[in-house]
């Protein structure tokens, strides 16, 4: 499974090309695994400003599997990973950031985002992410 984050859905969502956005739509059609969590879906729906883009976006996120992020488990895991990249020197500056990277690696999730917080989990603490660039033809 494939977990794509609301760096990477805004972008989708308003039809923004960009590495990720056209490695979701290939994903998408050729029916890859990908979903989202609940504190994405909240991320992504926050932001909307019409209420006609608000159900449409809405309805068609929750055609994706929708993951609960919000167990005591997670949050107290989530907040230990913050612990050691801050030890390590590196401030995670979104808790919501944390929370979905963390649910990834507990989970055994990639991640589709276009974040530069995520940078760190994936170096420290074992986050898989997809690499969105296309492979070189030979």
């Amino acid at each position: 499974m494939v977990i794509v984050d609301s760096s990477v859905w805004i972008d989708f969502l308003y039809d923004r090309t960009t590495p990720q956005t056209e490695w979701l739509e290939a994903a998408i059609r050729g029916d890859k695994a990908v979903g989202l969590t609940t504190l994405i879906l909240c991320e992504v729906l926050q932001g909307v400003r019409f209420e006609r883009q608000f159900r449409e976006f809405s309805h068609d996120l929750t055609k994706f599997p929708v993951f609960e992020t919000g167990s005591a488990a997670l949050a107290v895991q989530a907040a230990r990973n913050h612990r050691i990249l801050r030890q390590k020197g590196i401030t995670v500056r979104k808790t919501i950031d944390c929370l979905i990277a963390t649910f990834c690696i507990e989970a055994d999730c990639q991640l589709l985002h276009r974040d530069r917080d995520f940078d760190a989990f994936a170096e420290h603490l074992g986050l898989r992410v997809i690499d969105p660039s296309p492979l070189p033809l030979h």
